[in-house]
């Protein structure tokens, strides 16, 4: 399989889990509405985790452009694949809020605030100042690709086979310690890919797609990985 069709089906995945799981939770009538953050954030552990353990042989599940540029920094990747990886990344993304979208049809006109529609497919602040809310998906996007990094240099760890559960309960931890203020994107490709389509697709009773806002979790978790990978290869022999 190419690195791009990978991406694609892995990147799907983890956006119709993970952008699901705030859809059952936020949209009115769902079974699983007001079930809460706890929730929201054992989904995307297990979202990361089932997207990677598809396709981890193929393309090593990088499924966000961030990790990516991390692999790419610490010498994992070469340069000159890095957008086959994001183009993969991206259509996936496309494809998973497309199906998020389908899956709770029925739900979006029985949902009276736009801004939980907006919320299922892409991230928004608590309290919104940029350079704060920069700050904290700077941070959450170092712990991801550091960990990932610094887990996988020892061998032993490789040799269990279980990277991908221990990189979900990474994310699973990184959503509860540091998801409060800005919603943990930690992935340019998980939140502008379903923005995008929130933007397309005709969704009952949505609004805008918070474009002001969209620069934050797309250029933060980038400058993130690219400091969890240079601090990675400063710190590790």
């Amino acid at each position: 399989m190419s690195i791009f069709l990978a991406e694609v089906i892995g990147t799907a995945i983890l956006i119709l889990l993970g952008n699901g799981v705030v859809a059952c939770v936020l949209l009115a009538q769902s079974k699983g509405e007001n079930s809460g953050w706890i929730v929201i954030t054992f989904g995307w552990g297990m979202a990361v985790m089932a997207g990677a353990f598809a396709v981890g042989q193929f393309s090593g599940a990088h499924l966000n452009p961030a990790v990516t540029i991390g692999f790419a920094i610490e010498g994992g990747i070469e340069w000159d694949q890095v957008p086959e990886y994001f183009a993969g990344e991206f259509v996936g993304a496309f494809l998973g809020a497309t199906l998020v979208w389908l899956a709770y049809l029925d739900h979006w006109k029985e949902t009276e605030d736009p801004g939980l529609k907006l919320a299922c497919f892409s991230t928004g602040p608590a309290i919104r100042n940029p350079i704060s809310n920069c700050i904290t998906e700077i941070i959450g996007t170092f712990v991801l690709v550091f960990g990932i990094l610094a887990f996988f240099a020892n061998p032993d760890t490789a040799a269990t086979g279980l990277g991908a559960l221990i990189v979900g309960l990474l994310v699973l931890g990184i959503g509860l310690s540091l998801g409060g203020p800005s919603g943990y994107a930690i992935n340019p490709a998980r939140d502008l890919g379903p923005r995008i389509m929130h933007a397309i697709l005709p969704i009952a009773g949505k609004g805008g797609s918070d474009w002001g806002y969209a620069w934050v979790p797309v250029v933060a978790p980038l400058i993130g990985g690219a400091l969890g990978a240079l601090v990675f290869n400063a710190t590790f022999p």
